[in-house]
């Protein structure tokens, strides 16, 4: 029952069951830290435009927000960023009312703070502002830590001809894996 370690200093001799419920939970944390946790994926983001970069960034929420994004409930399809006055906002995410927050809920569609570093700021903005492109929210999501993160994609919007193209490539793509099964 009792087990002596020699590795511990000052307590020569402690329970083995004691022990072991340490370890399992030390091994268990680790597995669960290491994932990130999906609130919403824009899927039409990628078939709408061209994604050229990508920048993680944070997004500043109430807590009413913060509780409904953890409900999953959250829709991109017509987001996108702005750069106003020094700093990127997140305009047209659809989070959801949280029904308990009654008094204190927050306006569905309101601009949203992104949070990042100036010099990301300025290079994003300035990519925007001088080629054309668009800041489009490709996911959001809650990092291990459990704090809500964006991933922003400066994109270029895809022509009628290249949405086709695409899709052909995909289409070619998945003939030619269904082919390599059947022949197997």
């Amino acid at each position: 029952m009792w087990q002596r370690l020699s590795c511990l200093s000052g307590r020569d001799y402690l329970p083995y069951k004691c022990l072991m419920a340490k370890a399992e939970k030390k091994s268990s944390a680790k597995s669960a830290e290491k994932q990130e946790r999906l609130v919403s994926e824009n899927r039409k983001a990628r078939h709408r435009f061209e994604v050229l970069d990508t920048l993680e960034c944070g997004i500043q929420l109430t807590g009413s927000e913060v509780k409904s994004l953890r409900d999953g409930k959250l829709s991109l399809d017509e987001a996108y960023a702005r750069v106003k006055e020094g700093s990127v906002w997140l305009v047209g995410a659809d989070i959801a009312e949280y029904p308990q927050a009654t008094l204190w809920n927050h306006a569905p569609k309101r601009p949203r703070k992104l949070l990042m570093h100036r010099e990301e700021q300025r290079k994003f903005a300035a990519l925007a502002h001088e080629k054309g492109l668009t800041l489009v929210p490709l996911k959001v999501y809650f990092n291990p830590r459990g704090i809500a993160k964006v991933l922003i994609g400066l994109c270029r919007g895809k022509k009628l001809h290249d949405k086709r193209e695409t899709l052909k490539k995909a289409d070619s793509e998945r003939e030619m894996a269904r082919a390599m099964r059947h022949k197997r």
